[in-house]
């Protein structure tokens, strides 16, 4: 089964472009960016907290690295229901990092808030393909 999800695209004025696909956590719309070269789906700390206070975010054993970025440290949480299209993820462990930059840079221009990432972990497991020209991202499920 298949499933296809809209996408939306978001000019960064004069410095390229970025996918934003609805997503729900804790039974809540949000909106994350479709980043084809993030590992690892990633949400901003203080957003799921404000959705869910008594979620456990625990400390990573792991480093977290970007490009352009030093690595630091990373938490991680489980989402007992996160919810891209059809694709419902039971108890699904995302890493947990303060992303408010990133929101702080789409607030100047004008920009939808965002969650986070969705990284390569879901990309790949459920084999996506992006259609620039529809506008849509599907996923096997």
């Amino acid at each position: 089964m298949k499933t296809t999800i809209p996408l939306q695209v978001i000019d960064l004025n004069d410095d390229g472009f970025h996918l934003l696909v609805e997503a729900f956590v804790f039974n809540t719309r949000f909106n994350i960016v479709l980043d084809t070269g993030a590992s690892k789906t990633v949400f901003d700390q203080s957003m799921l907290l404000e959705v869910q206070n008594s979620l456990n975010i625990t400390a990573s054993e792991r480093l977290s690295a970007g490009l352009g970025t030093t690595t630091m440290a990373s938490y991680s949480a489980i989402l007992n229901n996160f919810k891209i299209g059809k694709l419902s993820l039971l108890n699904f462990e995302v890493a947990v990092l303060d992303l408010s930059t990133i929101n702080q840079a789409y607030q100047q221009l004008n920009h939808p808030q965002v969650l986070g990432v969705l990284g390569g972990d879901i990309l790949m497991q459920y084999k996506a393909v992006i259609n620039y020209n529809k506008l849509t991202l599907r996923l096997e499920i």
